[in-house]
């Protein structure tokens, strides 16, 4: 088990970037503010997850003006998907030896 747990990606351990890429690996960009209501999250807590992902390169910044108004969006990359996917694999495995366990 231990073999296991170290290849948990200490980037995703925490609920709100679990949160956060479980919505960008199924849909191609997502606004801030739709981010914010989905988890829940103040623009401070948001924010400093969505930096520590950015600077991991698991997620996509994009900034544009729409009319006048700013509008920053969110995507995952591919380091991203292989990374989530990873990460989702392990715990899969670790839940159905659980599962097991209690038989």
């Amino acid at each position: 088990m231990k073999k296991l747990l170290i290849q948990l990606n200490p980037a995703f351990e925490n609920r709100n970037r679990l949160g956060i890429m479980a919505i960008l690996a199924v849909n191609d960009w997502v606004e801030y503010n739709t981010l914010k209501e989905l988890l829940g999250l103040t623009d401070g807590n948001l924010a400093s997850h969505l930096k520590a992902l950015e600077a991991g390169e698991y997620i996509l910044v994009r900034k544009q003006f729409v009319g006048r108004k700013p509008r920053t969006t969110y995507a995952i990359t591919e380091n991203g998907k292989k990374s989530f996917q990873a990460h989702l694999d392990v715990l899969e495995i670790l839940l159905k030896m659980g599962r097991d366990d209690d038989e």
